[in-house]
């Protein structure tokens, strides 16, 4: 979509949001009401709780003269989320990417991914091994924040314009994460915090604790925090891995570009009406002309599916202080988390991709459709597909993540009028998940009967078998199994000084950087030979060590018997089988064929493996001035960043006979950023600000990997790198201003805009599979099977994709944001607000992904008494997911609109001091569902219902 007069409209926005500021001249007024007595007696007051994050919040926005925005915990352990993530969605401009069990782990900033915003921990980088949440996948730059508990710290600064002090590398902004320090609080502190968190989608109840300990005397300080969840996690949910539309004959007018599958051409066995063996007249039994019928869409891999198992972490950390005099300051934080997931997948496919006929054991003869009705996107909204097949997939997911990050600090400051600022920091984390698949299908041609229909619970299809899909005992057989292993490892290590001469009004600033950061991939893959042994070469099960007759014995119904209840409608079949996998581990060798897996070059979560690393050598120059201009305060803040990267990508390619060898190409790359940040003073209440920068982001990590990795089941995309992608370059404009009305209270507007340039396109053309320089025989049974029905690897042809840098994009956008204590009503009441619009367009005509154009933040509170309650309300527009096309089918992927109410409450106790608080929050309190669709409201790509969270518990502080 490409907007034309955006400023204008932009601009009414801001006209119309000028309308708020005057209705909110009386509140002014009020407060200017107060005598000079009653402003002195004010100033005494202690404010305390929300209250004063928000406070502390405004004016750390008032003094800024960048654009910015900061959270701020009112005292240790009290930052308003489970993680920083979710923490960080409450700011104007910010949205969260989810897990599939509704927790935050990344953010973006101004629509722009992830991987667009510089993560820093105590002003250094950091990078963390985690590859996004469950359905993984991530290799580029993001940084998993749900590993790093609020508990632990206690500021949130969210930079959206540049200055040229700050590291080089987020294009949206920079993400600054600062942890606890002892001189934070100084004395003798302990804060105990003990939760239960409480989850409606398994009904569990599962623990949550924390401790911070902290203590000065003299010039040293130290603290010392833990916090430690487990959880035991249930998801229900319903995935298709895109849609498709099924491959005709030749001459039969089929104009689909799917061709995901193969209709039956001669009837099957089992098919009621039928001869098996006799021709089938597709368009006679279909209903639609066979046009039509190449074009309708049903789902790949219509699946229900249910996740579950336990997930832990723990973290801590460890800062010390030493501060002799008021010349020298020393501190050294110390931050380490690990992480564990071991969750079980259940998915139990109807098996549409790449079904028809065919001789391997996985061949299905192909469906038969019958009485199907199609809708003006080709979307099948009802039919009967006789023989049909399901698969049960059944993963186990067991991973791995560590993190350590270690900085140590000094400030020396001789003078006033001179200060130097010094920091050397390492950080490493570790990642490894090890991923086994069992699966196994209904017999082939047995009668198998899908009745379909487009009208269940939030879209999805309801699928309808005439089998019990919980028998253990339907005969089942082996689809085929896996092992697959992923190991992922991040490095980071730099060295900065920062010097500042002058004072708060005038100073010059100069300092310096170097930074290093290399990531990891390796993937492990010993699927062939254990299938080999498990099942035999190609699976039939009719040799091995658990041939077909015995699979029976390992298979078990269900273990729940109320899947999709948070739905609220028809989610069609609620009960299939589960296999017993400690005992298949056992039967099958699986632990000697998981230990000598080999490495291969396409991970099971998705993407290329190789090593990147990147060596950056920075400087910069920055004035900051504050003087008067027409009799008004101005303050002002210029300068340059240079920085020089040697980047290395090595890759592993595989030579003709099937042995991997790295390839390694090295580049370099510089820069000059200058920036520029003003604010001047309309009034001691009003600030208009202004800021012009260019800023950079490199290129995704993944696409940098040479070679070509083809990973995909259906066998129709491959994917190569492109180690010559260049960063993203930005030059940026933001002006605005707020008013601030007393107290916390402000309103505030900023229009922004990103000329981007660089952004990658995705290239495609169709090359013959024999070009891709990869072995038939290493390819997956399934993907052999799909090429066997195109023809064969000689005569089959793959669609091959790769990034380059051609396109521009420009972002243009509003934020506007109202904090207003409402007192004068009720002592402690008062409300926050937030709302962002984006507009993009690109000469590609290709959308920026996770841009959504409207996003706003909704917080109302109420603080006295000894009790405090929060409800907030933080809503996200529809947005692309992936661009078209998808599965060779010209739909994009949509992330849909999304809402999640929370509630806050606490209660101080009377007594202990009033040291002691109890809690109660509550997460997404209407168990709203997490949805992507494939183009329409109507063909969802994958449904997930997390539910409902309470955490209750309390929190004591001595």
């Amino acid at each position: 979509m490409v907007y034309s007069n955006n400023w204008k409209a932009l601009l009414t926005t801001t006209a119309l949001a000028g309308s708020a500021l005057l209705g909110m001249m009386s509140m002014q007024a009020y407060a200017q009401t107060a005598s000079a007595g009653d402003d002195a007696a004010l100033e005494e007051i202690t404010v305390t709780g929300i209250r004063r994050s928000l406070l502390d919040a405004t004016e750390q926005k008032r003094n800024s003269v960048a654009f910015g925005d900061s959270i701020f915990a009112e005292d240790i352990g009290k930052l308003p989320a489970t993680n920083l993530a979710e923490t960080l969605n409450r700011i104007p401009g910010v949205n969260l990417n989810r897990d599939i069990d509704g927790e935050g782990v990344q953010v973006s900033i101004r629509g722009l991914g992830p991987s667009f915003s510089k993560v820093l921990l105590n002003n250094t980088q950091i990078a963390v091994a985690s590859d996004g949440g469950t359905n993984g996948g991530n290799a580029n730059r993001e940084v998993d924040l749900d590993l790093f508990p609020s508990e632990l710290f206690t500021r949130l600064d969210v930079e959206k314009t540049p200055v040229s002090s700050t590291l080089e590398g987020g294009i949206a902004g920079t993400v600054n994460l600062h942890s606890a320090r002892p001189f934070d609080n100084e004395g003798t502190h302990v804060t105990l915090i003990g939760q239960g968190q409480y989850t409606n989608a398994d009904g569990e109840v599962s623990p949550r604790g924390a401790m911070v300990a902290s203590h000065t005397w003299g010039p040293f300080g130290i603290l010392v925090g833990v916090s430690g969840v487990k959880t035991t996690t249930r998801i229900d949910g319903f995935e298709t891995i895109g849609w498709t539309d099924g491959n005709l004959p030749a001459g039969s007018g089929d104009v689909g570009t799917g061709n995901g599958f193969v209709y039956a051409q001669n009837a099957p066995r089992n098919v009621a009406g039928l001869t098996a063996g006799q021709p089938v007249n597709l368009a006679q039994t279909s209903g639609l002309t066979l046009p039509q019928l190449g074009s309708a869409q049903i789902p790949r891999l219509g699946r229900n599916s249910y996740t579950f198992g336990d997930r832990s972490r723990v973290s801590s950390l460890l800062s010390l202080e030493y501060r002799p005099s008021d010349e020298w300051h020393f501190a050294i934080d110390g931050l380490w988390a690990q992480s564990d997931r071991d969750y079980q997948r259940l998915n139990m496919n109807w098996y549409v991709r790449n079904s028809g006929p065919g001789t391997s054991p996985t061949s299905t003869g192909g469906m038969v459709p019958f009485n199907l009705t199609v809708d003006s996107n080709n979307v099948v909204t009802q039919g009967t597909f006789a023989n049909s097949s399901f698969f049960l997939e059944n993963d186990i997911f067991n991973q791995h993540t560590e993190f350590y990050n270690i900085n140590p600090t000094l400030t020396w400051k001789p003078s006033k009028d001179f200060k130097v600022d010094a920091q050397v920091n390492y950080g490493h984390s570790t990642f490894f998940r090890e991923q086994p698949q069992f699966d196994v299908q209904t017999p082939a041609q047995s009668g198998l009967v899908v009745n379909y229909q487009a009208n269940g619970a939030n879209g999805q299809p309801i699928i309808v078998p005439n089998r019990d899909l919980n028998d253990p005992n339907l005969g089942w057989k082996w689809y085929r199994v896996n092992v697959q292993n992923v190991y992922r490892e991040t490095t980071t290590r730099g060295a900065h000084i920062d010097t500042q001469y002058g004072d708060d009004n005038v100073n010059l600033k100069v300092g310096g950087a170097y930074d290093m950061a290399s990531r990891i991939i390796r993937a492990y893959d010993n699927s062939t030979a254990f299938q080999t042994a498990v099942c035999g070469a190609t699976c039939d099960g009719n040799s091995g060590l658990v041939p077909n007759s015995q699979i029976g014995q390992y298979l078990q119904p269900m273990n729940i018997s109320d899947f999709g209840h948070l739905a609220g409608g028809n989610v069609g079949y609620t009960q299939w089988i589960m296999t017993n996998v400690s005992a298949l581990e056992k039967a099958t060798n699986y632990q000697y064929y998981k230990d000598t897996a080999p490495q291969t070059r396409s991970a099971v979560t998705g993407g290329s493996v190789g090593n990147i690393s990147e060596k950056t050598f920075g400087g910069y120059a920055e004035g900051n001035a504050k003087d008067t201009l027409l009799g008004h305060d101005v303050a002002i803040n210029m300068g340059l960043r240079y920085f020089h990267t040697d980047q290395t990508v090595t890759s592993p390619l595989q030579t003709a006979s099937g042995a991997l060898v790295d390839q390694t190409l090295s580049t370099g790359y510089s820069d000059v950023l200058p920036s520029a940040n003003v604010v001047y003073s309309l009034t001691d209440d009003i600030k208009l600000r202004a800021s012009a920068s260019r800023s950079i982001t490199r290129a995704d990590a993944s696409q940098l990997l040479p070679g070509t990795t083809f990973s995909d089941i259906s066998a129709q995309v491959a994917s190569a790198g492109n180690p010559n992608l260049k960063p993203y370059t930005s030059n940026n404009i933001d002006i605005g201003g707020e008013w601030y009305t007393g107290g916390l209270g402000y309103v505030g507007a900023a229009l922004f805009r990103k000329d981007i340039d660089g952004f990658t396109v995705t290239t495609q053309k169709t090359v013959p599979f024999t070009a891709l320089g990869i072995n038939f025989s290493d390819l997956q049974t399934s993907q052999q099977q799909a090429l066997l029905l195109r023809g064969g690897p000689n005569v089959a042809t793959v669609t091959l994709t790769q990034p380059v840098n051609l396109s521009k994009l420009l972002l243009q956008g509003i934020e506007l944001t109202w904090v207003q204590p409402l007192d004068f009503i009720v002592e402690g009441l008062g409300f926050s607000a937030n709302g962002t619009h984006i507009e993009q367009s690109s000469d590609s005509g290709l959308f920026a992904t996770g841009i959504a154009p409207y996003s706003y933040n909704l917080q109302a509170y109420y603080e006295g008494h000894g009790v405090s309650v929060s409800v907030n309300y933080v809503w996200n527009d529809q947005s692309t997911a992936a661009n078209a096309p998808q599965n060779n089918i010209n739909e994009p992927l949509i992330a849909e609109a999304h809402g999640q109410l929370d509630l806050s409450m606490g209660y101080q106790l009377p007594f202990f001091n009033d040291s002691v608080r109890l809690t109660v929050d509550a997460l997404n309190v209407t168990n709203e569902p997490l949805v992507t669709l494939f183009g329409h409201s109507n063909s969802p790509y994958s449904i997930y219902y997390p539910g409902v969270q309470v955490i209750f518990g309390a929190r004591a502080k001595f």
